[in-house]
């Protein structure tokens, strides 16, 4: 797990082994289903969460005789850990809702990966129950880590969408956008999907030149980060650009601009406080755009 100077990132670290050697022996998996395993407990795709601020177990009794279980790996006692399958409103959003963003808040770093996991998990399997190829309703395999068609037997697998976040400099200055459903005075990274068919640095440079009309160069890996809303892997870059002139696609951003090294100092400083800075307010410490824009800040001392 990646530890920047100011936290580490969000949803990466869980203590939970994958514990794959495991996920295609039904065997195994059902001596794990004893009173010893562990459920965790969700409000459809919401965390629970003690008064403490901790993630609620319970036992497999607890269970709803008709959802399925994903079976999510072995805690540190070699307890089996497992999630419930429940439906999902179709018309409902993916996106984080109050009591995930309230868990990103209160939660320490690991429990805040083990649900990450089990949300991206649990997700989409909710919302794959019939086959892409057929039509047929799927069935759960290998402990949950895949789905399979009672027609055809295609075998399906827990999909991550790909997504580029830059951090993109010219001249000393970073180049940061906001999209208009952004709360007030927030400016972050630009970012975009991996499309098919091309490398994360052409993903980089496309979605900067079709967002804010930048050409970039020498684009580098920096970190990644899982974002379960609904299953993403955010891969944070960086780049440069020769020419600073912006063109916003403004059906992509409200507003793009450069932002010198000490405004965007300000800004994260600020952040740290639960405020916004004098140019800008940062995005928060568990998104990985934060961790871009504090790399940026570090590299410089």
């Amino acid at each position: 797990m990646l530890i920047t100077a100011s936290a580490p990132i969000a949803f990466a670290g869980s203590h939970i082994d994958r514990a794959d050697h495991i996920r295609g022996d039904p065997d195994a998996i059902a001596a794990l289903m004893t009173a010893r395993a562990r459920l965790l407990k969700l409000e459809g795709l919401d965390p629970v969460l003690t008064p403490e601020g901790r993630l609620v177990w319970s036992s497999l009794a607890d269970a709803a005789p008709e959802n399925e279980l994903v079976f999510l790996g072995l805690d540190d006692a070699q307890r089996g850990c497992f999630a419930e399958v429940v439906p999902v409103d179709p018309g409902g959003s993916p996106h984080a809702g109050p009591a995930s963003w309230n868990a990103m808040t209160v939660l320490e770093p690991a429990e805040l990966a083990a649900y990450g996991g089990a949300r991206a998990l649990v997700g989409w399997h909710a919302r794959h129950r019939f086959c892409a190829v057929c039509g047929q309703p799927t069935v759960i395999a290998k402990g949950g880590w895949q789905r399979s068609c009672t027609g055809c037997t295609a075998e399906h697998f827990p999909r991550v969408d790909p997504v580029t976040i830059m951090s993109v400099e010219h001249d000393g200055k970073l180049l940061l956008g906001r999209q208009p459903r952004f709360p007030a005075g927030r400016y972050s990274a630009l970012a975009g999907f991996v499309e098919p068919g091309e490398t994360i640095e052409e993903a980089v440079a496309r979605e900067t030149f079709e967002e804010a009309g930048v050409r970039v160069r020498d684009v580098t890996y920096i970190a990644s980060q899982p974002w379960p809303f609904p299953s993403s892997l955010m891969i944070g870059c960086h780049a440069f650009a020769d020419d600073p002139a912006i063109t916003i696609d403004v059906t992509e951003l409200e507003d793009a601009r450069w932002f010198t090294r000490a405004e965007v100092i300000d800004a994260l400083e600020a952040t740290a406080v639960g405020e916004s800075g004098r140019a800008f307010w940062a995005p928060p410490k568990y998104a990985v755009a934060h961790v871009l824009l504090q790399w940026w800040v570090d590299r410089a001392v």
